[in-house]
């Protein structure tokens, strides 16, 4: 039970990443949070729209694989290794905070989501 909570928790940090990237990427609050500047949001606009739809999938699928239930726990656990995967290159490539915005809220579902805690 908490593992799903934990699973749908991880489904709404990526829906919110993709509001942030897709829709309020230039918005002061957004350029602080990725400490990046006016110029620079402008000219990565498109590109951040772009990570931000990758962020909406993984939320969807996420939340997908739990309406699923017990025949899409493989596609749960796949995912949750996938935004483990990205947050770890996110923080070796870009910001060392990824790890613990991104990876580690996946770590802990995973690890509760497979051991059905």
């Amino acid at each position: 039970m908490i593992g799903m909570v934990l699973v749908a928790g991880v489904a709404a940090l990526h829906a919110y990443f993709l509001y942030l990237e897709m829709f309020a990427w230039g918005a002061p609050r957004t350029r602080a949070a990725f400490g990046t500047t006016e110029e620079f949001a402008q000219a990565s606009k498109v590109l951040a729209g772009n990570q931000g739809l990758y962020n909406g999938f993984l939320a969807v699928g996420l939340l997908w694989s739990l309406w699923l239930g017990e025949p899409g726990r493989p596609f749960t656990l796949f995912l949750l290794a996938c935004v483990i995967v990205a947050g770890i290159y996110g923080a070796a490539t870009a910001s060392r905070r990824i790890l613990f915005i991104q990876a580690l809220p996946a770590v802990l579902a995973l690890l509760a989501f497979w051991t059905r805690y």
